[in-house]
């Protein structure tokens, strides 16, 4: 409890007494116990209230002052107070903290300054606490009635950085001027590896520093050429506008060049904008706006539009070269708190193709060496109670090797999810079969474009882009059949419809049939399919004999799930339907050949196939569990999969008039882990070959391979992939270790025991400021052992992942009669190491099996060196062949702080 110290009954007691001084010494002493003491020797008149009440008025304070000690409090007769042992005063929202404190009541004047300990080391530097502002130097002296004070040795924070002077003085404005400070990020205050030596500077805490002459210096190593007669700091808090700095450097296609300088605009609350450029001295510049929104609960997003003129070699020489790039990047999505019915999303990436080339940063990244580039914008509208909906697309795809270019705008679809038409309002009793019968609808309207970059503003909508409509009503129902067989009929309608036609004819001079005319009009095509299928659920159990195991597993469970299908559909190709026509032409050899197209064929949507169909489709599902007793629990089961699922599928065309039997499909699925699952899928040929000498080819026969005695079928195609990533954790969880995570967590809850029994290592009681100290000496991070030993830890990790495909190459074996073997591999792996705490280096790289070397590797190697961050990039291997290196300070606010240096990847590189 603190009671309030007035300067009227001090002046009542020591003027009784003549000079008095007491030095008492206690955990804790405050102004309280002091007034308690001083008075054991007075009457009952020092306790007058109405003298207590009258002492702020006669110092000239607006509200009392209240101080304490943790050692002791020392008044003399001359008004002066001595606090000794973390002294605390408090005026206000004004507090000051030091180790040594002196305090005139009569002038209200305060000078603190730190202590020794037993060795001579300083401690307890004095704090001064003003709101949110905090100063901590080694000595200070401040009037409480003018608000102004004398500062040696101050330090303060301001934004990122500090701020530190020999010799300062306080404004009653807060302002802070200074003689010889510094500005730096470096937290080492007393010896920072660098700073910004300011001769003259006025600090507004939180706003800005304005300094006289400045010049860097480097590890005690001043560098008087890079001055500057005066410097602005600004240190706002809040969302405003202002100047981007460049940054400088050098390229040697391009020289010396800024880059990123430009203007910051602050629009409002929910949106920015930044307008950048460079410029080279070789003739070289670019223009790029950027800009990023948000609105809580509404949507978010970002936009940039860049534009780069790239000028290489000089001008009039067979090497020089001008090309003219932009691009655009366009990201937005909607909060799903918005609108339930409504949904926006863009993710546009669009940019001509040597824009990524031209472009300095994107060298070390995939835009660098990717081939495409895709972007969409959607737009869905869902109706309430309804089940209609509306989705509207935009679609752009780009091959950058070839600058071709896929645009398809816009996409429309219409969707009626399903519904059951037949079904009763208000059932009773049972449900009927026709009530089972569902519908859905969905219809498609497209206009695409495939053409290069160069000619898409050329193109004209009606002869260049494709446009097609299409809808799509399916129909199903699901019936039981003697309660175990799910019987499931089906029928499909589809109808398209056009806006041309290409009639063809027989070239002879490409020797194959080529467009000779385009009609333009409406055309329709429709085409309809019927199916039935039938399927169920069998289970078979195996109990294995005792001494094959059957002590430990309970049981092995099979579940079998056949199921087939019969689906029919008529032969669209015929004449009737007018979706083919038949032409016939004569050959070089004087031969009559009859050719079928359809006059809708290469449009959006694809016309109805010709050949009617009736096919009866064959599926088998297995999935294979085990159940065993638990080792840990004699009455506990635990279920293994030994195959979580074999598939097999095949047809069988009824209607064709050769090669009936399809591929045999079957897909593998085993859980070799909790956490690994492997996939294997593979297709097996179920046809015999022969073989033509004279021509050297290869043809199918129409003879199943159960009919040559080759069995069911022969492995056309197949194919896998997995990854794993090794880490310190690995070979513990392999061969068994303690559990750091585990003996972190025990050791964190014991702490925290021996802190609840100790309250004074909690921290301050609420309402009481502390402060954060910044003088003195840094505790050193890191985790150490019970015995004090550092524990030093090397993080790493390194992934692989395999892809592998086996299929039929193409070569043929006539021997054999069989198609020769060909396998595929891919390696990529990835990796990273801190082998201190300060060093690190990732690497990813892909390795070619058919060259036998690694095809592509980029490297990074990071250094911390406290204030200042080092970074090297560079590609030791293939077309890019570079590096680069950085050294800059790591705060944000000197980011233009730093040097550069780096190759071209042009000087190996040629371009076409």
């Amino acid at each position: 409890m603190k009671y309030r110290v007035l300067l009227t009954l001090l002046v009542y007691i020591l003027g009784s007494w003549g000079l008095f001084a007491q030095r008492k010494t206690s955990p804790s002493y405050t102004s309280e116990q002091a007034v308690a003491d001083t008075t054991l020797r007075v009457d009952s008149a020092a306790q007058d209230s109405i003298a207590l009440a009258d002492s702020t008025r006669r110092t000239g304070l607006e509200a009392p002052v209240e101080y304490k000690a943790n050692d002791s409090i020392v008044m003399t007769a001359g008004n002066m107070a001595y606090l000794y042992g973390e002294g605390d005063v408090k005026y206000q929202q004004i507090q000051l903290q030091a180790e040594n404190i002196e305090m005139n009541m009569d002038s209200s004047l305060v000078y603190a300054k730190f202590g020794l300990d037993s060795i001579g080391d300083e401690f307890g530097y004095p704090l001064f606490i003003d709101g949110n502002d905090q100063y901590e130097s080694k000595t200070m002296r401040y009037n409480f009635k003018t608000k102004k004070g004398y500062i040696t040795d101050v330090i303060t924070q301001q934004g990122e950085g500090y701020v530190t002077a020999g010799r300062t003085k306080k404004t009653e404005t807060d302002a802070l001027n200074m003689v010889g400070g510094r500005y730096t990020t470096c937290d080492e205050h007393e010896h920072p590896h660098f700073y910004i030596q300011m001769t003259k500077a006025k600090v507004r805490p939180k706003k800005n520093i304005v300094t006289g002459p400045v010049y860097l210096v480097i590890e005690d190593v001043p560098l008087y050429p890079l001055g500057l007669p005066f410097c602005f700091f600004p240190f706002s808090s809040t969302y405003s506008s202002g100047i981007l700095m460049p940054t400088f450097g050098d390229e040697s296609a391009r020289g010396f060049y800024l880059r990123d300088g430009g203007y910051y605009f602050a629009l409002s609350d929910y949106m920015d904008l930044a307008l950048t450029g460079e410029i080279y001295t070789k003739g070289s510049w670019g223009l790029s706006a950027k800009s990023n929104y948000r609105k809580r609960y509404k949507y978010s997003g970002s936009f940039m539009a860049s534009y780069l003129v790239s000028k290489y070699g000089d001008k009039g020489l067979p090497d020089y070269s001008k090309s003219k790039d932009f691009k655009i990047t366009w990201t937005h999505s909607q909060d799903s708190k918005a609108n339930p019915y409504r949904s926006f999303s863009a993710s546009v990436n669009f940019s001509t193709s040597s824009y990524d080339r031209n472009q300095m940063m994107g060298l070390y990244n995939a835009n660098a060496t990717s081939n495409t580039k895709s972007s969409s914008v959607n737009i869905t509208q869902r109706f309430p109670n309804n089940p209609l909906s509306i989705s509207a697309n935009m679609s752009i795809n780009q091959t950058s090797r070839d600058s071709s270019i896929s645009v398809t705008l816009p996409d429309v679809s219409l969707t009626l999810s399903r519904i059951y038409p037949f079904k009763r309002k208000h059932a009773v009793g049972k449900e009927r079969w026709y009530e089972k019968i569902s519908m859905s609808y969905t219809g498609y309207l497209r206009n695409s474009i495939n053409t290069k970059e160069n000619l898409l503003f050329k193109s004209n909508l009606v002869k260049d882009w494709r446009n097609a409509m299409q809808h799509k009503i399916p129909v199903s129902a699901t019936f039981t059949l003697f309660k175990y067989l799910n019987i499931s009929p089906s029928f499909n309608y589809t109808e398209n419809w056009y806006t041309h036609k290409v009639e063809q004819a027989y070239d002879i001079q490409k020797g194959a049939m080529a467009p000779v005319d385009t009609t333009y009009g409406f055309y329709r095509t429709y085409e309809y399919d019927a199916s039935v299928s039938a399927s169920t659920t069998l289970y078979g159990f195996f109990k294995p004999l005792p001494f094959f195991g059957g002590k430990k597993i309970e049981m092995i469970r099979h579940r079998f799930e056949p199921s087939i299908s019969l689906s029919a559909r008529p032969d669209f190709g015929n004449s009737k339907y007018g979706f083919w026509e038949d032409y016939v032409y004569t050959n070089a050899q004087g031969e009559d050949v009859h050719v079928q197209y359809s006059p809708f064929a290469n449009q959006i949507f694809s016309p109805p196939s010709s050949g009617k169909s009736g096919s009866i489709n064959f599926s088998l599902n297995n999935n294979l569990e085990m159940k065993v007793r638990s080792d840990k629990d004699s009455t506990g089961f635990k279920k293994i999969s030994l195959i979580d699922k074999l598939s097999l599928g095949m047809s069988y065309n009824m209607a064709a008039d050769s090669f009936k039997w399809s591929d045999l499909s079957v897909g593998l699925r085993l859980k070799l882990s909790k956490n690994y699952t492997l996939n294997l899928n593979g297709t097996f040929d179920t046809y015999t070959y022969g073989y033509n000498e004279q021509t050297g080819r290869a043809y199918k026969v129409d003879v199943p391979r159960w009919q040559a005695g080759k069995g069911i079928g022969r492995l056309r195609q197949t194919g896998t992939s997995f990854s794993y990533t090794f880490n310190n954790d690995t070979f513990k969880k392999w061969f068994g270790g303690g559990d750091d995570s585990k003996k972190k967590g025990e050791g964190d809850a014991s702490t925290d025991a021996t802190n609840a029994d100790n309250p004074d290592l909690n921290g301050p009681e609420d309402g009481e400021k502390k402060g954060s100290r910044l003088l003195g000496k840094k505790k050193e991070d890191g985790e150490y052992d019970s015995d004090g030993y550092y524990m030093a830890k090397v993080p790493w990790s390194l992934s692989f992942n395999y892809s592998m495909s086996l299929g039929y190459s193409s070569e043929f074996d006539p021997k054999k009669m069989e198609y020769k073997y060909a396998l595929t591999h891919a390696l990529s792996f990835n990796g990273n190491i801190q082998p201190t705490k300060n060093w690190s280096f990732n690497f990813n790289a892909t390795y070619d099996f058919d060259t036998h070397k690694v095809s592509y590797m980029t490297c990074n190697i990071t250094r911390n060196m406290h204030c200042f961050q080092m970074t090297a990039s560079f590609i030791p291997i293939g077309p890019y062949k570079s590096y680069t290196f950085s050294i800059a300070v790591s705060s944000s606010l000197l980011k233009d702080l730093k040097y550069n240096q780096s190759s071209s990847y042009r000087e190996g590189q040629q371009w076409y």
